[in-house]
């Protein structure tokens, strides 16, 4: 009887497990590069920042309307001056370690993305003079001068909370192991392959987190990740192909949701870092000519059917700072062919190309490429994966960088970081006078229209200089299986998985 009475207990044990085992629930979300480095001072990425969603939550966030909304803080409120900043935390939220965020915690964090040797946040934050505690759940940011979108950069990586005890553990290795107060918990990282997160019991929120694990898997082919989404084994998956929105939509297995990014696809030229000094690197005239070169609504048709916006400047032609005097040009080889000829160079120009893996990428690429030729510029592409094309831009190793930026709700999210002298993401090493103080000028101030009127002579300056050739804004794309629930796309392109469960 012992050994029938084991047998069943044990039996029930085993039914208990596979019970246990088949109630847990994992978000499998397809995402188109593998990320750099997870650590929000140091990452530069988008599918970063997608990948930081699940687990590394901001002192604020936005909404679909692109109000702030807290998160990790519950207010803030600026002094009449514009120079001092007052945030209130929440409080009970604790980080994956155990810690508590407290005021310490903040502003351990927040000098952490100013001073950071890596840091590539410390452009966003370059106003903040010093941060105060002023109490363990209040701290007070002090300005050097009034900074009209820090707000907004508090709702992106420099208002990301990490553990002060991890951090100081693992030093130059806490991308590796990142320990944030986000609703899921770093388990593992296997390069190109899987990112996997855990839910944290102890998340402030943790009665709106109903899936239990959420991997993440770099598949750069989009038709691929598509096909992974159809055939289950993805549940979401980024950057659906333009050419594939009506396959999507025919599927009822399938549900697409979009919205208009809030940045811009471009090409980055290399001025000040070309180390072969080629002729996009000496003239401006040569630079304006490649960007003559350029159908813009051609390329939209061709490669993306029409879904997207040709733009030439950091915001959409939709955007309230858009500046209207500077509309997308018409392309026109001849005059193209003029201005190479007044720069005295040699035809065909050689350029190298340097541009992501990926299809869309890849197809924009090769359209430029027939269409540049035209004016008399050789341009060869160098397809390269895509952290690769990061190292190698910060390193000068291009003469056309081909990249998207996801963008930002404010405009110097989508300019300051790229264009000012010396910016941590100015990888063509672009510099005017006159383009900084117009960049410095608009953060001192925060009413639109006088903003908008310093945007104007920046604009002025940047498309004369075109360090920068803006091309297109993109429609977001994500796709995910009719099963899931709750899922609402933002402007910024990330992936919010708070709120998400499964029929």
């Amino acid at each position: 009887m012992k050994i029938v009475r084991s047998a069943v207990t044990a039996a029930a044990l085993l039914l208990s497990f596979e019970v246990g085992a088949l109630a847990e629930t994992t978000l499998r979300i397809g995402i188109a590069q593998d990320p750099d480095i997870l650590d929000p001072s140091i990452g530069r990425t988008y599918v970063g920042r997608i990948v930081f969603s699940a687990f590394c939550d901001k002192l604020f966030d936005i909404d679909e309307k692109l109000n702030i909304v807290p998160q990790l803080a519950l207010s803030y409120e600026n002094s009449a001056d514009g120079k001092e900043m007052t945030i209130k935390l929440r409080p009970g939220v604790k980080f994956h370690d155990g810690e508590p965020l407290d005021g310490q915690a903040a502003k351990f964090s927040i000098e952490r993305h100013m001073t950071l040797p890596t840091s590539f946040r410390k452009s966003e934050l370059a106003s903040v003079d010093h941060v105060e505690v002023v109490d363990p759940l209040t701290i007070k940011l002090v300005l050097k001068t009034p900074f009209a979108p820090l707000i907004t950069q508090l709702t992106d990586r420099s208002g990301m909370m990490v553990s002060p005890k991890a951090a100081n553990e693992e030093g130059d290795k806490f991308g590796l192991h990142p320990v944030c107060a986000g609703p899921y918990k770093f388990v593992e990282r296997v390069a190109q392959d899987r990112l996997v997160f855990e839910r944290f019991a102890d998340y402030w929120n943790k009665d709106n987190i109903f899936i239990d694990r959420v991997v993440f898997q770099p598949i750069v082919d989009a038709t691929v990740r598509l096909a992974n989404l159809k055939s289950g084994g993805l549940d979401l998956i980024e950057r659906v192909l333009a050419t594939d929105i009506k396959d999507v939509r025919s599927d009822p297995r399938l549900v697409l949701s979009t919205a208009p990014e809030l940045g811009y696809s471009g090409l980055t030229i290399n001025i000040a870092n070309d180390k072969n000094k080629g002729a996009l690197s000496r003239s401006e005239k040569v630079r304006q000519a490649l960007d003559l070169s350029i159908d813009r609504e051609a390329l939209n048709q061709v490669v993306f059917n029409g879904e997207f916006t040709p733009g030439n400047q950091w915001v959409s032609p939709q955007h309230p700072y858009y500046q209207q005097a500077f509309p997308v040009q018409k392309r026109d080889v001849e005059k193209a062919r003029t201005l190479l000829k007044e720069a005295g160079v040699p035809l065909p120009i050689p350029v190298d190309f340097m541009v992501p893996q990926g299809a869309e990428e890849q197809a924009v690429a090769q359209v430029l490429q027939s269409m540049a030729a035209e004016a008399g510029f050789d341009l060869k592409i160098r397809v390269i994966e895509f952290a690769t094309s990061f190292k190698q831009a910060q390193a000068g190793e291009f003469q056309i960088f081909q990249i998207p930026w996801s963008g930002r709700i404010d405009p110097d999210g989508n300019s300051y970081v790229f264009l000012h002298t010396k910016a941590p993401q100015n990888d063509g090493g672009y510099s005017n006078p006159e383009a900084d103080k117009a960049m410095e000028d608009a953060r001192l101030v925060s009413d639109p229209a006088q903003r908008k009127a310093i945007y104007e002579k920046m604009t002025k300056v940047v498309l004369n200089d075109e360090p920068i050739i803006y091309i297109y804004h993109r429609k977001l794309l994500i796709a995910h299986t009719a099963k899931l629930e709750g899922y609402r796309q933002m402007p910024d392109g990330l992936v919010r998985v708070v709120g998400l469960k499964f029929k």
